[in-house]
């Protein structure tokens, strides 16, 4: 599902990366036909891209909202970061050398427990 999304915004990217080389384009012909100044059409490709950047972040944390809205809607548990689940998995790690300490432990004393009422019926 993130997948999903993460794909329609790259496209979104995608279109605004090609709009802004072909406004280059026409920005660049326009100056050399002398109908604005290349300070002008700095400008005006600059504008632009700030106009985008700042659309492309607005998008972004839209999508980052409906993506969080949509898998809290349907039950979904949250995705977890690379990060966080390797420290899942080095607490459970843990827990499981733990609990295997314990049991190899309990079953110590278990064993000397038997012994020592076979000895004392001896």
């Amino acid at each position: 599902m993130e997948d999903m999304f993460k794909k329609f915004f790259y496209t979104g990217v995608g279109i605004a990366s090609l709009t802004a080389e072909k406004l280059q384009e026409v920005v660049d012909e326009l100056i050399g036909k002398g109908k604005v100044s290349k300070e002008e059409g700095k400008k005006i490709v600059d504008d632009f891209k700030e106009k985008v950047d700042v659309r492309k972040e607005e998008i972004e944390n839209k999508i980052k909202d409906l993506a969080g809205n949509l898998t809290e809607s349907l039950n979904i548990p949250k995705f977890v970061s690379k990060d966080e689940f390797d420290a899942l998995i080095s607490r459970i790690e843990a827990l499981e050398a733990k609990m295997g300490a314990d049991e190899a432990e309990e079953t110590e004393k278990k064993s000397t427990t038997a012994e020592k009422k076979n000895t004392k019926k001896s």
